[in-house]
């Protein structure tokens, strides 16, 4: 990935909904200018979420979402699909019910909208197919626009109210409070099995790109260099961000007056969600044999023989409490609803999932009584360097 694209976690995610054949796809292909999405009389011809990012004046960079028919067959596959278009809700920040014009809104439509508002989602109800009204009609509320996807009557409009809905407050920095320009920062980053080849993992990419942002000074650096590198610095770097893997040898060679911490714990304050994990760590000290225990990542990444979430996660966690849980594993959009089977839940850092869904993830597990922390701070808490790895952020 470019240094210079924006990552689909970092992007707004605009997701159409509605029943099939109402036209979210000729709709979808409108808005971005592009034969996105196949276009068919069938019903039921989008049978997956599609989705394509791109950038989208006056939003910026966004990520559109086409989702299947959430009125198909209850049965089967047609479950199946509907159970997928509810699952992107969790990762949307605005949400575009697509309704046929002239027609009223059915109890599915109605059950969204109340979902949308409950959520405190920005949405929009967009009647489509207005050139087959036998007049124009005006929308009764804020939340409604008439267009025709296939004439492109009001799109333009459409994309201005999308932009509106889409602003959104202040973003959560990842690194560039901590620092000021011309400072230095060292970044540990272990070239192992598991780095992929011929290029640095998005947590390190987007670091280095906010921190040249900010006019501060990023060294790379792998973990047997850290002592070397460190003494042949003129002066002490501000702040130095280590791999979790390698936080425990890292701490022993980085001088206890240097800041400490890692990409996992910055990216747990990007998405908002660091109180909460911290509380989740010290959940692993109440380990009992047997508890069950979710280990789950957000993205699909080809595993490992010596992988971090299925191999050296568990053997760290069994060596610091000396227990034997029952460990379960997911990645990717794969996250249980149901928490209750599990006494804690260790996440990767969610650098390919938006705020968004790790709000929703951090959520489900709150509400159902389950501590959810994260790799960083459950590798720093083990290691007893918890607290230093957090004194950058006070």
């Amino acid at each position: 990935m470019s240094l210079n694209a924006a990552p689909s976690a970092n992007r707004v995610h605009i997701s159409f909904f509605g029943r099939r054949n109402t036209g979210k796809s000729s709709l979808l292909n409108a808005v971005t200018g592009q034969e996105m999405a196949v276009v068919s009389d069938v019903k039921g011809t989008t049978t997956d979420p599609v989705q394509k990012a791109m950038e989208l004046l006056p939003i910026g960079p966004v990520l559109f979402i086409d989702t299947p028919g959430m009125d198909d067959d209850q049965e089967g596959l047609g479950a199946l699909r509907v159970k997928k278009a509810e699952q992107v809700l969790h990762k949307t920040d605005v949400a575009v019910l697509v309704v046929e014009a002239g027609k009223e809104l059915v109890p599915m439509e109605l059950q969204l909208i109340d979902l949308f508002e409950k959520r405190k989602l920005p949405y929009l109800v967009v009647y489509n197919k207005m050139d087959l009204l036998a007049e124009e009609r005006e929308p009764k509320t804020d939340h409604e626009i008439y267009v025709s996807a296939g004439q492109g009557v009001h799109i333009t409009e459409l994309k201005e109210k999308l932009g509106s809905l889409a602003k959104e407050g202040q973003e959560r920095p990842l690194v560039k409070d901590l620092v000021s320009p011309g400072d230095f920062v060292l970044l540990v980053v272990p070239i192992d099995k598991a780095a992929p080849k011929g290029r640095l993992i998005l947590p390190q990419q987007q670091v280095i790109r906010e921190l040249l942002d900010t006019g501060a000074v990023p060294l790379a650096v792998q973990d047997d260099r850290v002592e070397d590198v460190l003494g042949r610095l003129g002066e002490k770097p501000r702040l130095v961000i280590t791999d979790s893997q390698v936080f425990g040898k890292v701490d022993k060679a980085v001088p206890a007056d240097i800041p400490l911490t890692s990409f996992s714990i910055l990216f747990a304050r990007y998405k908002g969600i660091l109180d909460g994990a911290l509380e989740g760590a010290y959940a692993l000290d109440r380990l009992e044999d047997g508890d069950k225990v979710l280990i789950s990542e957000g993205c699909t990444h080809h595993r490992q023989c010596n992988d971090i979430g299925t191999v050296k996660m568990p053997r760290w966690i069994e060596a610091h409490t000396g227990k034997k849980p029952d460990f379960a594993f997911t990645s990717g959009t794969g996250f249980p609803e149901d928490l209750t089977p599990y006494r804690l839940v260790v996440h990767c850092g969610g650098c390919m999932l938006n705020e968004r869904e790790m709000q929703w993830r951090r959520n489900q597990a709150g509400l159902q009584g389950v501590p959810m922390t994260n790799y960083g701070i459950a590798i720093a808490h083990m290691n007893g360097i918890l607290q230093r790895s957090l004194e950058i952020f006070r």
